[in-house]
């Protein structure tokens, strides 16, 4: 009878433990439960991130850096402070019309009916365009300033201190010899052993011809089929010279063929409805973004070659050589020079010359350095560029800012 009692017992404490853990468990989440609302509550979460928006540089004007720079109302320069509060704004810069040429730099003086661009300003009495231009030059001058290359060979710098020998080592004026070259030697011909031959003298009437005596000889191995001694020492070997290292000291002021093309300039091919002349002489207005519209004929001249593409369709020129072509695209650049677009505007009539002119910028890209003050609210610059294919002459560039 105990052992039931005792049994019951154990049972009734182990149930008791039990309810005890399970309140506990039900106390213990109920606190943590308190304890997260009341952390949100002093602890709110972050508000969500934006999500990543695609942004542009643009160059600030005079009083919005100005007015960046103010702290407190108040101006750190205190020049820019004490200026007047009904400072005008300054107005954008107005775009002139005409077209863009390049040429030699001016006079500095502006014509009042001049219709071109250039990165100077000049006025001549008559303008004239030169009987020859290319679109291979690198500096613009009215004619062609050097026919062909130069003889002597340059140095760059041209102040480059040089010797007037021949490169050698010595101090005699004989050139440099040939290391490699064949030393002195003697060449002697193969010979076979003859014996001596000695002939009696019977002279009188009746004897034949004289016969001279013949020495004898052993055999001679030579190696070759001549006998030829050059000059050379007692020793048997030449004595080559080292050459002249000549005096030093000496400049050489020639310039090198590359300088000179950097020197050397011609008239450019732009298309001039002026009187041809001996050379290209304008009334021109100064645009300080001439200079890179000049940069930018120069590069697409040199990828332009509309000849190619006229041979190969028209090989004796009775199909489209009939009048002259001019097609007018419009170029887009993005800030850095890069080319965006570039679509025919104005067309000449035939489709692969509009083509070529197309690709013709798409090999010269990119245009690097374009002018800030060229740059649009949309960061790219646009311009027309014009080509002209003169049937009598040849092909002509011409370079609009804008539509004429």
């Amino acid at each position: 009878m105990v052992k039931p009692e005792r049994e019951r017992n154990r049972r009734r404490s182990a149930r008791r433990r039990a309810v005890l853990a399970l309140a506990l468990t039900f106390v213990a989440h109920g606190l943590f439960a308190v304890l997260l609302a009341v952390s949100a509550a002093l602890w709110p979460p972050p508000p969500p991130q934006p999500a990543p928006q695609p942004m542009a540089l643009r160059s600030l004007t005079r009083d919005e850096w100005e007015h960046n720079r103010r702290v407190g109302g108040r101006a750190h320069d205190s020049a820019r402070a004490a200026a007047p509060a009904t400072e005008k704004k300054e107005e954008p810069e107005k775009e002139p019309e005409g077209q863009v040429v390049d040429v030699a730099p001016g006079n500095h003086e502006e014509s009042k009916d001049a219709r071109f661009l250039a990165p100077t300003a000049n006025q001549v009495e008559k303008e004239t365009r030169a009987r020859e231009q290319t679109a291979y030059y690198r500096n613009a001058m009215p004619r062609r300033t050097r026919q062909g290359q130069p003889d002597l060979e340059g140095a760059d710098p041209v102040d480059q201190m040089t010797s007037g020998g021949n490169g050698g080592r010595g101090t005699d004026r004989a050139p440099e010899a040939d290391p490699g070259q064949q030393r002195a030697a003697m060449e002697v011909p193969s010979m076979r052993r003859r014996e001596e031959i000695r002939m009696r003298d019977e002279s009188g009437p009746g004897a034949g011809p004289a016969i001279s005596n013949r020495t004898g000889s052993d055999d001679v191995r030579g190696n070759s089929d001549r006998l030829l001694l050059r000059p050379g020492e007692a020793t048997g070997g030449e004595q080559s010279s080292p050459g002249s290292a000549g005096p030093l000291g000496l400049a050489n002021l020639t310039p090198s063929p590359g300088a000179l093309d950097h020197i050397a300039g011609a008239a450019p091919n732009d298309h001039l409805d002026v009187d041809e002349g001996d050379g290209t002489f304008l009334n021109t207005k100064e645009w300080k973004y001439s200079g890179f519209f000049n940069r930018v004929k120069q590069s697409v001249g040199m990828q332009w070659d509309p000849n190619s593409v006229l041979h190969v369709r028209d090989p004796t020129g009775n199909i489209y050589g009939g009048r002259d072509r001019f097609t007018l695209v419009q170029v887009t650049l993005d800030d850095r020079g890069g080319l965006k677009d570039v679509s025919v505007e104005k067309s000449c009539g035939v489709d692969f010359l509009d083509l070529e002119a197309v690709h013709s910028f798409e090999r010269a890209q990119p245009f690097p350095n374009p002018p800030p003050g060229l740059v649009q609210s949309d960061s790219t610059v646009r311009f027309e560029f014009g080509f002209f294919i003169d049937m009598s002459t040849g092909p002509k560039l011409r370079l609009f800012r804008q539509a004429n």
